[in-house]
Formats: C-alpha cells, sequence, structure tokens
C-alpha cells in the first residue's frame, strides 16, 4: 500500500530532521532536496527512506557535519578528492558542478572520490548532469562492505556496486541506474523490513545455495546478493563489480587495502559535453533515432511496450508534480517513527 504527500512538507520533515540531527542548514536541505526529487523518479528505497539510515550515522560522528572535502589532486581534466566522510549528495553535488565546469572547458573531466558517505540515488545524480546537455557516468563502491560473493565463492566480499549512466534526450534524459549485483542491498532490507521473499532466487546462503530468503545476510555462516547473472550466469555481474571497485577504490588510491570500517561511498564520476565531439543536436539526433526504434520494435505482451530506461522516471515524476509523492507503507513506518523520535509533526496524506 501506498499513500501520498506534498513535496513541500516531505522535504521540510527530511531536512528538519537532518538539521536536528547537526547537519548544518545548506548540507541539510541539499541531502532532503536530492532525496525527494529520488522520491518524485519513484525510487522510494532511496528516497526520504534513506533519513532512517543518516540519523544513526550522525548521532554516532559517522557521518561528518561540518568542513568540506579535500583536493587531493587536480591536473585540470583529473581529479582526486578526499570527501571525508561527508554527506554523500552534497559531495557530489560539489564533483558535479567541478566537473561540468571543466568538461564545458575541455570537453570532459573524471574525478575519483575517496571516503564520502552514502551518495544516494545514481539516476538522480546523473539527471542533474543529463537535464544540462551533457552525458554522465557514475559508479560507486563501499570498501568496507561485504555482500556479494565473487562467482564460485561462498563468502560475500564485494557491495552490490552499481553504476549509471545519465545523457539528454528530446523530451526527457535516457537513465540507465543499474548494478553489479541482482538485487541491490536497500531492496534486501526492503524485503526484510516487509517480512517477505524475493520472487526469485537472487540470493545464497552461507552453504553456497541459492535462495529467495532475504535473511541469510544475517544468518550464521553469512549469506550473500548474487551477481547479475545470478546462479547460470554470475560471472558477468562478478566482471561488472571488479570493473567497479577498480574505477572506483584503484583509481582513488583508497580501498579495500586500508579494511575501513565506517560505511562510506567511493565514487567514479565522469562528464563529458557532446559539443566537444559531434555537437549536441547531433548526439541528440541519434540516441533519439534508436531510442524511438526501440520503443516501436513489437512487444512481447501488448500490454509492456518497450521502454527506454528514464521513461518511467519521467513519468513518475509528471505524477509527483501532478498528485504528490507516493510512498510505501515500510517506508512511512521508519520514517513516522523518525518524526516522533525527534518531536517533528508527520504530514498528513494528500
Amino acid at each position: 500500500m501506498t499513500q501520498t504527500y506534498d513535496r513541500t512538507a516531505l522535504f521540510a520533515l527530511a531536512r528538519d530532521l537532518l538539521a536536528g540531527a547537526g547537519l548544518p542548514p545548506d548540507k541539510a536541505e541539499t541531502v532532503a532536496e536530492l532525496l525527494i526529487q529520488t522520491d518524485e523518479i519513484g525510487v522510494t528505497t532511496h528516497g526520504i527512506s534513506m533519513v532512517s539510515y543518516y540519523l544513526p550515522e550522525l548521532a554516532k560522528d559517522l557521518m561528518t557535519k561540518e568542513g568540506t572535502h579535500e583536493v587531493l589532486s587536480d591536473k585540470g581534466v583529473c581529479l582526486l578528492w578526499d570527501g571525508n566522510y561527508l554527506p554523500g549528495h552534497w559531495v557530489m553535488t560539489q564533483a558535479l558542478q567541478t566537473c561540468m565546469t571543466r568538461a564545458a572547458e575541455y570537453g570532459m573531466a573524471a574525478m575519483a572520490i575517496r571516503r564520502s558517505h552514502h551518495i544516494g540515488c545514481l539516476s538522480a545524480l546523473t539527471r542533474i548532469a543529463a537535464e544540462k546537455g551533457y552525458v554522465c557516468y557514475i559508479a560507486t563502491s563501499d570498501p568496507s562492505g561485504q555482500w556479494v560473493a565473487p562467482y564460485g565463492g561462498c563468502e560475500p566480499l564485494l557491495t552490490p556496486n552499481p553504476w549509471a549512466v545519465g545523457y539528454p534526450g528530446k523530451d526527457h534524459p535516457v537513465l540507465i541506474d543499474t548494478c553489479a549485483s541482482i538485487t541491490t542491498l536497500s531492496k534486501v532490507r526492503e524485503h526484510i523490513n516487509s517480512g517477505t521473499e524475493f520472487a526469485h532466487p537472487w540470493m545464497l546462503d552461507g552453504d553456497g545455495h541459492a535462495t529467495t530468503d532475504p535473511t541469510v545476510i544475517n544468518q550464521t555462516p553469512k549469506g550473500s546478493i548474487l551477481p547479475v547473472g545470478g546462479a547460470d550466469h554470475g560471472h558477468k555481474g562478478f566482471a561488472m563489480g571488479l570493473m567497479v571497485e577498480m574505477l572506483t577504490q584503484a583509481l582513488a588510491g583508497h580501498g579495500r587495502v586500508e579494511s575501513p570500517t565506517r560505511w562510506g561511498a567511493n565514487v567514479f564520476l565522469q562528464v563529458m559535453d557532446p559539443a566537444a565531439f559531434g555537437g549536441r543536436e547531433a548526439f541528440v539526433a541519434q540516441v533519439e533515432h534508436l531510442s524511438e526504434a526501440c520503443r516501436a520494435s513489437r512487444p512481447i505482451d501488448q500490454a509492456r511496450p518497450v521502454r527506454i530506461p528514464g521513461d518511467r522516471a519521467a513519468v513518475a515524476a509528471d505524477r509527483a508534480r501532478r498528485d504528490g509523492i507516493a510512498l510505501p507503507d515500510e517506508v512511512l513506518t521508519r520514517i513516522r517513527a523518525c518524526a516522533a523520535e525527534a518531536g517533528l509533526a508527520f504530514p498528513e496524506p494528500r
């Protein structure tokens, strides 16, 4: 079940919860805004839902409240930052602005970031650059996390290692957002919180047997999330996971070698300006031609025509602007508890 809420009210609640936990106003507003934008495009696992996970981090000083990132290297087109475990949404807005400015000058820019905190939904971030006409690639991993076993192994070692590409289209950006694991940690938590199993065997128990039970990650021996391809073709997801960890940790010069224990994010960000290549108009013409050809493909199920990544996000954003933001009960239960603990009123549904 879902209930629909006014955007302004949800933003104010997220901002006030974060500010009440000690985030300065500018950081609280930036994080809250991106969380609500994430809910607007329908990714409710990474929207205001994340506040319930961020508040304990702030309370324990595991998410840095004050200060800014450190520039460790700046070679014009290539940069390395240390995020100092600051809020990932805030770090990424600074990083995106820097890379877009450099891409406008040089045609492209790339940045590795070590020791940011969690950066949230990648589509919400690539969308920022894509709406300004840029091609944007983001990959992230957590060197402290062990949730995905290498293909052929039983013991979790990697994180889900999401990556995303956003690029401009005619009516809305194309937003490709996926990960090297067959599902996300947030989805696993969602199923655990709601007491439901997956529809498909996307998990691996501690003895190496595929299962639909999400709770195997809390059992002994610890289970794991299967890589993309599952038990059959998981070597593909495993290879993808290695690629993401190389880009986010090896290029950053910081990762599993240092054995960090704090929840964090290493990031690889690349921004490209089509104007520096074949031109922005030609770029949009090419991607739109392909997108329309895909949409026109005769569907297997007439009720489910072919979609391009970003189509559903655009529809969800339009619906949210018109009707308000729909949140599932699982999210509402946790955020209501956060509001009650903080002594804040929870908004009424529309």
